[in-house]
């Protein structure tokens, strides 16, 4: 139940999911050899049945036939992932094609693949298809039709395809009957690899061909490496067409003043740009040309550890059938979730349509914003909860991209620790960072956009002593930066980070808004950001022929 409704089982067709096992050729557009969906021109031959852009309830019960989910009380779909409850960023590859070779910022993140080791996975991967049914999703990444290409996922689980269909905009009819692809992404979880033989670390592997725009994913069951692949992809292109794409949400009010928010996975981009008082545009991917901000996607990808119907309600409402959630726990005998159990991962996910937000912006077109905001999650508890930025300023800490990676985000990360990720999104920038910064330092330019710091972390002490700043404050904050509240009182420089900290915030205590005076031992304060400055200051050490009025943005360290 859910509004005072119930969800009628017989509207999901479940009474013939016995029946639906064993006839699925009566469901959907399938095609037994492929032909007919272009799959041959992929090398793609003898597969099972192909079900070509199924339906969200067609896809719900295929998932359920094959016993690969259950349905929630709320009517959502719940699955879990395996071994992998998040992205694996040592497991992806790019293949070193020479004609991208000087291009790519080869580094940690961005580790080539050779030509023949490619073509070798491929040809296994091919190999493990035939004989195997196959879900088929033909869609579109970019809300503006200037920029937009198209995006086609081939799965072998109806539950991966369900979060691709969710996830990228989905075309009408008219649309499929001239569709073209331009990126591909094959996910076949089943598929293991073998290190030995592919050049590869794991089973797992996220293989991107930046120019047979091909990716290839196996090994892994996490939902999430198949929409960060496409925005790799989206990172190398649209550099191309002078548009900035961008690791943010992004949100509007009802005048149509644009605000977006950088930050890396669990630092809040979500709930706060679902902000009841605006309009979404998108929570995680958008592109910023001479028109504007535009969403690449067509859903959003929230986190659900300790949702709560107080502070994401907008979140919490869009949970119910179509919706599809990773490792959250369900109560056996009732069905109702239990966002609170971090038993399988931290890292628990629902994807769901943007359209699942009331209001939210259709297509997912905005103009150029006002206002920038820089996420990051403290977790020693230094950083002010709210600060503003000098346009140079803004380029050091977008270049730095500073975080605590939050447990489980990633496989391996059990306790916070520091990270720095290059404009928010380092994984997944092909290019190098300064390439991304330039243009986003000419966007805050040419708009006059105001850009704040801030701390969605801890606050009195680093974490398990302090306490992390309660939502309701973190929002009254960045509500007062977008109206222009902030515009209108004092600031003072943090002695350490240089940044400017407001002396008053409308809604807020002033004592939170100075990180030292919560802290019980303002020496131990001292110590710690200091500690964190210093990190700063080494990390930008990566980045050479940097101007020097941004290089004199870094925190003191001594």
């Amino acid at each position: 139940m859910k509004n005072g409704k119930t969800y009628e089982l017989d509207s999901l067709n479940l009474k013939s999911l016995s029946r639906l096992a064993y006839n699925f050729s009566q469901i959907g557009n399938y095609q037994m050899n492929g032909k007919a969906f272009g799959l041959e021109a992929l090398g793609i031959k003898n597969p099972g049945r192909v079900y070509n852009n199924l339906s969200v309830p067609e896809l719900v019960e295929h998932t359920l036939a094959r016993r690969e989910g259950v349905l929630g009380e709320n009517g959502a779909l719940f699955v879990k992932t395996g071994k992998y409850t998040g992205r694996s960023p040592k497991d992806k590859f790019i293949v070193d094609e020479p004609s991208v070779h000087d291009e790519v910022d080869w580094n940690g993140v961005n580790v080539p693949l050779s030509v023949e080791k490619f073509d070798l996975l491929y040809k296994r991967m091919l190999t493990y298809i035939q004989g195997r049914d196959l879900y088929v999703f033909e869609g579109y990444v970019g809300a503006d039709t200037q920029y937009q290409l198209g995006v086609r996922v081939i799965n072998e689980l109806p539950w991966q395809n369900l979060f691709a269909h969710q996830m990228f905009l989905r075309p009408t009819a008219e649309e499929l009957k001239y569709y073209r692809p331009d990126i591909t992404v094959i996910a076949v979880p089943g598929l293991q690899g073998d290190p030995d033989i592919d050049g590869i670390n794991s089973e797992a592997f996220i293989v991107l061909n930046l120019v047979k725009r091909i990716v290839l994913i196996g090994g892994s069951h996490y939902a999430g490496e198949i929409k960060k692949s496409v925005f790799s992809f989206m990172n190398y292109l649209m550099t191309k067409r002078n548009v900035l794409p961008m690791h943010c949400a992004a949100n509007m009010d009802e005048q149509g003043n644009t605000a977006l928010f950088f930050g890396l996975s669990g630092t809040g981009k979500t709930t706060l740009s679902a902000d009841p008082t605006r309009r979404l545009i998108g929570d995680d991917e958008h592109g910023w040309s001479d028109r504007g901000i535009f969403n690449f996607e067509g859903g959003c990808y929230a986190k659900t550890i300790r949702l709560s119907q107080k502070n994401e309600p907008q979140i919490w409402e869009a949970i119910h059938f179509g919706a599809l959630l990773e490792n959250v726990i369900l109560d056996r005998e009732n069905r109702l979730p239990n966002y609170n159990d971090d038993s399988l991962t931290e890292n628990t996910r629902v994807a769901y349509p943007v359209e699942f937000i009331p209001d939210c912006v259709i297509p997912g077109v905005g103009g150029h914003p006002k206002t920038v905001l820089f996420l990051t999650a403290d977790a020693f508890g230094v950083l002010p909860p709210i600060a503003k930025l000098t346009n140079r300023q803004a380029m050091y800490h977008f270049m730095s991209g500073y975080t605590s990676k939050l447990a489980g985000t990633e496989r391996g990360v059990t306790q916070p620790e520091t990270t720095f990720s290059s404009c928010f999104g380092k994984p997944f920038l092909p290019l190098p960072a300064t390439v991304y910064a330039e243009m986003l330092y000419d966007r805050l330019i040419e708009h006059d956009v105001d850009v704040y710091l801030v701390n969605t972390g801890w606050t009195g002490g680093p974490y398990g002593i302090g306490s992390r700043l309660e939502i309701k404050q973190t929002r009254a904050m960045v509500s007062a930066a977008l109206n222009g509240h902030l515009n209108q009182v004092r600031f003072h420089h943090h002695p350490i980070f240089k940044i400017l900290v407001p002396e008053t915030v409308p809604g807020v205590d002033s004592d939170i808004l100075d990180p030292a005076k919560t802290w019980y031992d303002r020496a131990a304060y001292e110590r710690q950001a200091k500690a964190l400055a210093r990190s700063f200051v080494a990390n930008f050490k990566q980045f050479h022929c940097v101007p020097l009025e941004i290089m004199e943005a870094a925190p003191e360290c001594e």
